[in-house]
């Protein structure tokens, strides 16, 4: 440790430190700009100069070493002049445009110039004037003349995004921050630029003109898009949601959101949106009702089936990112109406999968721990765009040494040091793992399994069990594809014996905003139940459904679309219409998470609550509401919760540590290889739910351009095929025509085609055989 005196007060801190760390370990502000905690240091703002005794003239804080016994001014008069003479020189040029930069009111630059700019200025030249620049739907740098050149946003496209998308080009006056040769910015992560731009240059293109910030509302919440559940403040305007920044939390987002957790809001306010309940008339019109009929007409609807063919015939289905509370009573609903058909994994695909689980499946850890393992393995998951801020972290601890190894479909670019890599085609991943397990037990010494006899380990396979072994702290990680996999219980199989061979963790990256939620809440079938493919592939007479679109949030949309129209009464509890206005008998408008209270567990096992952000649009009505008013409706015992509170108490009250489980009891295995092409299906990042589909700003994003067939090049040629023609593609649901895109990541005898698209949902499930030919 190192002491030295910042402005009379004695303080300690680590050697390497720099003043500024110890000037804010006493609580003392330094003006700056460029200097951000977690970026590197530029030091080319200059605004943080302070007098350091003995130095001959004023020093960077944010660049200048602590010493043993130095003395530190910073307000002082030599340390004032330096520091106003700056603000000068950062005020020469930038316009005078306060009044109309959205910026305004919550502007680093104003509340500096306030402190120590003069009241009017000596530079009576003409500014200059920089050109504006194009970088995407998302954000605008439509004034790039107020940039200060402080590099924060070049600086954290480099070192946190992992991509350098923003550069600075020219000389002195003639600087200026651009993009490479008329690119736009991609990164998932690009929104954060808006935040840490310390001026008006960068801001959001949704959000321009819109409100000025004094007259925003804010309110805390939680992002259901990733297991993160990344913390939010929520702005509000009236009762429409304006925009959304991040709440810090270390333990959780840092300070940081993805762009799906920004820019969703704009699902919120689609035109889309249901605002009163709605029945289906016997001539297939929809009318509009009041909520006490048409809870009446859900009741009897309900009853009806059950009554004429058995509580056994009830389904619920749900999305992942419904809350626990939604959960809990929805699982009360229909287990008080004697089913136990209810799940709210609509992607999951082996049945097997629930008897391979001894508890809720979670990450393992608490997601900040991700920063101090040094050994890791991802196993089936489009890390970047799954789980934006994990892929983040993992990239930070990149950084420091840890070695992090994949297995997956699709060898995509990470933005991160890969140490060693297994890209095969799905049905072929439970082997890689074997392979994996086999060379760990052999670098080990270790008696390979019976199973795994005939196994012999690939030079990839050996390059990630060196590392593995090589490691004190490991993980071994599975991620969205893995689960949802018709071998899920054998990939976790898999992955538990390698963590447990290799003395690390064993974990899952869940893919909702509450999975965890759901299996503590019991939206998960009980004994004898089916899960939600089951009851999709064997339809049953009445169907519960909430929060999901079947169409693009089930493995098998169509089949869940037939499942859905087939049935004898089937009601929706959805924010939006489109959502089920094509299968449903009754459409009830339920909040979204901005106008309810509720809560989510996310992948690390920790419960966040929230408030409701904005009043319920139109009749909207919270989930948890709706579900206990119909239980009251039928008349079922158990719903006299009055608050959500008091319905999360019953699932979480006491503790559910001990109910978060990673013990895997199915026997690890090979699966199966299959013979011919097979489907590699991603769920893209902006089309992963409902809110997230209809934020027109993220679909215009490059991530969300129309789907393609895309193959490796030796697949091509195999097939007789080039990039760019139309191709159909067929499977036993179904087929499709589609665009030949060549795409040298996808593993051999992979097509890969995005799910969730309305051009694709035809192809059926996510997994399986594949045929292409020319169209």
């Amino acid at each position: 440790m190192v002491e030295l005196t910042v402005d009379g007060n004695k303080v300690e801190v680590p050697e390497g430190s720099m003043v500024m760390h110890a000037a804010q370990k006493i609580g003392l502000y330094v003006p700056h700009f460029c200097y951000h905690k977690k970026l590197s240091i530029a030091a080319n703002c200059r605004m943080c100069l302070v007098e350091v005794e003995k130095a001959p003239k004023t020093l960077p804080a944010c660049a200048t070493p602590v010493t043993n016994g130095m003395v530190v001014h910073t307000c002082s008069e030599k340390a004032r002049a330096a520091q106003k003479s700056v603000m000068e020189f950062l005020l020469i040029n930038h316009p005078l445009d306060c009044p109309i930069c959205d910026q305004g009111g919550e502007c680093q630059l104003q509340d500096l110039a306030v402190g120590y700019g003069g009241s009017s200025s000596r530079y009576q030249e003409e500014k200059r004037v920089v050109f504006h620049k194009d970088l995407g739907p998302l954000v605008s740098a439509e004034e790039m003349s107020r940039c200060i050149h402080c590099t924060r946003c070049v600086r954290f496209g480099q070192e946190i995004a992992g991509v350098m998308e923003l550069g600075m080009l020219g000389r002195g006056e003639h600087s200026e921050i651009t993009t490479f040769v008329g690119r736009t910015i991609e990164s998932e992560l690009s929104g954060n630029m808006i935040d840490i731009c310390p001026v008006g240059a960068l801001t959001s293109k949704p959000f321009r003109y819109s409100a000025r910030t004094w007259e925003l509302a804010r309110r805390r919440s939680v992002s259901p898009h990733d297991s993160v559940g990344a913390n939010l403040v929520v702005q509000v305007k009236g009762d429409r949601v304006l925009r959304v920044v991040p709440f810090e939390n270390e333990a959780v987002n840092e300070c940081w959101i993805s762009d799906r957790d920004r820019f969703s809001y704009e699902g919120l306010n689609s035109e889309d949106r249901l605002a009163a309940p709605m029945i289906k008339g016997a001539d297939g019109k929809w009318q509009e009702a009041s909520w006490s009929d048409a809870l009446q007409a859900v009741a009897q609807g309900l009853s009806r089936v059950r009554d004429s063919f058995g509580a056994g015939q009830i389904g619920a289905l749900a999305s992942e990112y419904a809350t626990t509370e939604e959960y809990a009573l929805l699982g009360r609903l229909v287990r008080a109406l004697g089913s136990e058909n209810i799940d709210f994994r609509l992607r999951q695909t082996d049945p097997a999968f629930d008897a391979a689980l001894s508890g809720a499946p979670w990450l393992g850890m608490p997601i900040a721990e991700i920063d101090n393992l040094d050994r890791v393995l991802v196993v089936g998951s489009f890390l970047r765009k799954d789980h934006p801020l994990i892929a983040q972290r993992l990239r930070q601890a990149a950084k420091r040494g840890t070695q992090i190894s994949l297995i997956d479909g699709s060898a995509d670019n990470q933005l991160l040091p890969v140490t060693a890599r297994v890209t095969v085609a799905p049905s072929e991943m439970a082997a890689a793992l074997a392979e994996v397990i086999v060379a760990l037990a052999q670098a080990k010494d270790q008696p390979v399994a019976a199973e795994f006899a005939s196994v012999v380990p690939g030079e990839n396979a050996k390059l990630i069990a060196a590392s593995l072994a090589s490691g004190a702290n490991t993980a071994v990680l599975l991620g969205n594809l893995a689960v949802s996999s018709p071998v899920a219980a054998t990939l976790a199989a898999n992955g538990n014996a390698l963590a447990a061979l290799a003395g690390g963790k064993f974990g899952f990256l869940t893919a909702g905003g509450n999975t965890v939620g759901g299996y503590l809440a019991g939206a998960v079938p009980g004994q004898g139940g089916k899960t939600a493919t089951a009851m999709l592939a064997e339809p049953l007479k009445a169907y519960v459904v909430l929060h999901a679109e079947p169409l693009l949030d089930a493995d098998n949309g169509p089949q869940a679309l037939a499942a859905l129209r087939g049935a004898q009464f089937a009601v929706a509890l959805t924010p939006y219409r489109s959502s089920a206005q094509d299968w449903a008998d009754v459409m009830l408008p339920v909040s979204p998470f901005t106008e309810t209270s509720g809560t989510y567990v996310n992948a690390q096992g920790a419960a966040q609550s929230f408030k409701g952000t904005v009043a319920p649009f139109g009749q909207t009505r919270p989930g948890w509401k709706v579900l206990r008013v119909l239980g009251n409706v039928l008349q079922l015992p158990g719903f006299d919760d009055e608050t959500s509170e008091s319905v999360r108490d019953t699932v979480l009250a006491g503790g559910f540590e001990n109910r978060l489980s990673n013990a895997v009891k199915a026997a690890p295995g090979l699966g199966r290889r299959l013979a011919g092409l097979e489907r590699l299906a991603d769920v893209p990042i902006y089309r992963s739910d409902a809110i997230v589909r209809r934020s027109e700003p993220l679909q215009a994003a490059p991530a969300s351009r129309a789907p393609g067939a895309r193959m490796n090049g030796q697949t091509l040629a195999q097939l007789g095929l080039t990039a760019g023609v139309k191709v159909r593609v067929s499977t036993p649901a179904g087929a499709v025509e589609l665009e030949t895109v060549q795409d040298d990541a996808v593993a051999d005898r992979a097509v890969r085609i995005a799910a969730a698209w309305e051009q694709t949902a035809a192809l059926g499930g996510a997994f399986g055989e594949i045929s292409v030919e020319r169209a």
